[in-house]
């Protein structure tokens, strides 16, 4: 039997209803076997992996810690990161195919240059090159790039290097599909059907002053599904 498709999903208090969804529309769409696990900061502090100060502008607890991806998946095979903000609409299966070849890591590549200053519960909204790439990472941790990415550098890098993946040559990035990370409020809704990932960056309906968003009506309808679920 295979061994399961690995996805590490950030967990932040603040939104903890937010990677309840995530995982639960991940799982019940997917064709594959998949194990799913969240990336918390207290867990990684208690294990010694994670040591950086807490960053002001860090508006996730999952701010640095999604780069330990590769260590947690054992730097061996192919590992998934994705921001708890995410509602899976499409098979995971279809991702999992890009997990083959020599590239070290795929992301949805997006110029993604916000105008809202503030963002989620009101934390700070930066703009930096290749915001949102590190929001979805397939990570070959086979990959000599991808091993160098230690607990190590992880606590010592700045934010700069690890998020505009300085840590990997540009020609080692391979690029997915944008409806695997679809930004709302920046891309271009698609004609038919949905996304197979929405990503509420700016915030989700789970935040009072984000309840009107697209798609913000199936996250609800997601939500009501895993109680449902649960309460069964």
């Amino acid at each position: 039997m295979a061994d399961p498709f690995r996805v590490y999903i950030g967990w932040d208090q603040r939104e903890s209803i937010a990677y309840d969804v995530a995982k639960f529309s991940l799982e019940r769409r997917a064709s594959l076997p998949v194990a799913v696990s969240p990336i918390k900061l207290d867990d990684l502090r208690t294990k010694g992996l994670y040591r950086r100060d807490q960053d002001p502008l860090a508006s996730t607890e999952f701010t640095y810690s999604r780069f330990l991806t590769p260590a947690l998946a054992g730097f061996r095979g192919w590992a998934l990161f994705c921001d708890c903000d995410f509602l899976w609409l499409g098979d995971i299966a279809g991702l999992a195919t890009y997990a083959a070849g020599p590239k070290a890591v795929f992301c949805v590549q997006h110029d993604y240059r916000p105008k809202e200053k503030t963002k989620m519960d009101g934390a700070v909204q930066t703009v930096y090159p290749r915001k949102n790439w590190s929001s979805l990472m397939l990570f070959n941790c086979d990959h000599p790039s991808v091993r160098a990415l230690t607990p190590d550098i992880v606590n010592r890098e700045s934010g700069a290097y690890l998020h505009r993946m300085q840590w990997v040559a540009d020609e080692d990035i391979g690029a997915l599909p944008v409806d695997w990370n679809w930004l709302e409020g920046w891309n271009e809704k698609p004609a038919g059907g949905a996304p197979n990932a929405v990503h509420f960056t700016r915030g989700g309906p789970w935040f009072d002053q984000w309840r009107d968003v697209d798609y913000g009506d199936l996250w609800c309808a997601e939500r009501d599904e895993m109680l449902r679920a649960q309460r069964l």
